[in-house]
């Protein structure tokens, strides 16, 4: 069986990703100084990558 062509290596590689992952979203939520100590790390806002 073949593989799909999307799922092959090189198909996506050096894009831009539009989800961060939960440490990105803290680090991003501390520079904009949206971040307070002792917040849970659960149930975080959506948060907009920098362009």
């Amino acid at each position: 069986m073949s593989q799909h062509r999307s799922l092959k290596s090189g198909g996506s590689v050096g894009t831009k990703r539009s989800v961060l992952k939960r440490g990105e979203r803290i680090k991003l939520m501390k520079s904009r100084g949206q971040w307070n100590e002792g917040r849970s790390l659960y149930n975080l806002p959506k948060t907009k990558p920098e362009a």
